[in-house]
């Protein structure tokens, strides 16, 4: 393999060019072309057929979201790696199904990271196995999100769901706690519920999810108050809306 056949496409010629440069240093990628909007970026993928397209999404006409979901519907479609000013775009982007989103400027090595998710994902579905990558194989396999894409100092990186140990409500954002990190997202708790599995997670609070292998216990402190108890010896009080479907844990 001579490296992903791959275009980019953003209506700026210095983002062009600087992204050009960037691949031209990069082993795994063969650029074979580029477009300045999201028509040309269409006739290009159906033309060039190629494995990769690097996308801006702020682009006049036919902006980088609607560009994916025309490619969605191609038989020989490409990859996709957003590449974006703006961070706003996330959640679209992730029920897209695209492979990374990569906030501007970008430099050599997170380019380089998303490239390598690019050919483990070509890998998995070109290999003759039928194989998805594990995040695409939970999805397909489920209506809930397997992972998230949560901002990260200069990037977005993606969390897995199954990694996060509970979800607090700060405002207009969800923190979700993993593995000692914590990591800020732009959602209600509402809707943050419905897209987790609620056989893995549940609510306890109007501003608490947990992850439900975590909770060890249930104590009942009087007055109808209860908390949940967790493996690390923490505990967390149970709003009284949610106790019922809590309690159902203990099989009560």
């Amino acid at each position: 393999m001579t490296g992903l056949r791959t275009i980019i496409v953003d209506d700026e010629p210095l983002a062009v060019e600087r992204l050009q440069i960037l691949c031209a240093s990069e082993p795994a990628i063969n650029l074979v072309g580029t477009a300045g909007d999201g028509a040309a970026a269409l006739r290009l993928a159906q033309t060039l057929t190629p494995d990769l397209m690097l996308l801006d999404i702020g682009m006049p006409k036919m902006d980088g979201i609607s560009v994916a979901r025309a490619i969605a519907l191609m038989e020989k479609k490409p990859a996709i790696i957003f590449v974006t000013a703006y961070d706003n775009f996330a959640v679209e982007a992730f029920d897209l199904d695209v492979v990374d989103y990569m906030l501007k400027p970008v430099s050599a090595d997170r380019l380089g990271r998303a490239i390598a998710r690019a050919q483990q994902q070509l890998d998995g579905t070109e290999n003759g196995s039928g194989v998805e990558d594990g995040a695409s194989q939970q999805e397909s396999a489920s209506e809930y999100a397997s992972e998230f894409w949560v901002s990260h100092r200069s990037e977005l990186i993606r969390v897995a769901a199954l990694d996060i140990e509970r979800i607090e409500a700060e405002r207009d954002y969800m923190r979700l706690h993993t593995g000692g990190r914590s990591y800020l997202l732009h959602q209600t708790i509402s809707t943050l519920e419905q897209r987790l599995d609620p056989a893995k997670f549940q609510r306890i609070h109007r501003s608490h999810i947990v992850r439900r292998d975590l909770i060890s216990g249930l104590r009942h402190e009087g007055g109808g108050v209860w908390h949940a108890i967790f493996q690390d010896g923490e505990s967390m009080r149970i709003g009284r809306k949610y106790l019922a479907d809590v309690k159902k844990l203990a099989g009560k």
